[in-house]
């Protein structure tokens, strides 16, 4: 039998809500291994400016910290496959800071966010971004940038852009969703985790 992705699946800044399980819960029954850290500590928001504001309370670095202890037990455990790191907006800058320190990383799912990308960053990772066109918060710009440094890092890019939809269009109960948008972005990286 085919041995299926292990994934650290991170919480957007709305916290560990019912899509975020969901998606978990698709990706188990498709046979992967899913672990979804909580690291709100059980606070979930439908407003982004609340759930900034309990992310500036915890503070960027204590969330980091948080991702890091979550991904370090699994890890840690011996003739298991490597983790591909994913994520939602917030989480899915974390999810990059994480796959980009592990050398062992299987692959990388970012949806709706990036992060920065260290000049001397080396990875040779398949990496999977989706992300809205326009997007409020990944300017295109930013984009750009973003794709090419990921590109002189070593990884495997593609990029896929939703024109019209909301920032978060995969969550159905969050007013950015885009039901139309969602299906197509699930079906590609859905493939994209069954490829690995």
């Amino acid at each position: 039998m085919r041995e299926m992705a292990r994934v650290l699946l991170v919480h957007s800044v709305h916290g560990l809500r019912p899509a975020v399980l969901e998606t978990a819960e698709r990706w188990r029954a498709a046979g992967h291994e899913v672990h979804t850290p909580d690291l709100f500590d059980g606070r979930t928001t439908e407003s982004v400016e609340e759930g900034m504001a309990i992310r500036d309370e915890i503070g960027n670095d204590e969330l980091l910290r948080r991702a890091v202890k979550a991904a370090a037990p699994l890890l840690a455990e011996e003739g298991k496959a490597p983790l591909v790191y994913a994520g939602f907006s917030l989480g899915a800058a974390l999810a990059q800071n994480l796959a980009l320190a592990d050398e062992k990383a299987a692959g990388l799912l970012l949806l709706h966010g990036t992060s920065d990308i260290r000049e001397d960053a080396h990875t040779e990772i398949p990496v999977q971004l989706h992300v809205a066109e326009p997007d409020p918060f990944e300017s295109d710009d930013w984009l750009s940038a973003w794709y090419l440094n990921m590109r002189r890092a070593g990884a495997d890019v593609e990029v896929f852009r939703y024109r019209g939809a909301g920032h978060l269009y995969t969550d159905p109960g969050l007013a950015d969703f885009d039901a139309d948008a969602a299906a197509r972005t699930w079906a590609v990286a859905d493939a994209f985790l069954a490829g690995l």
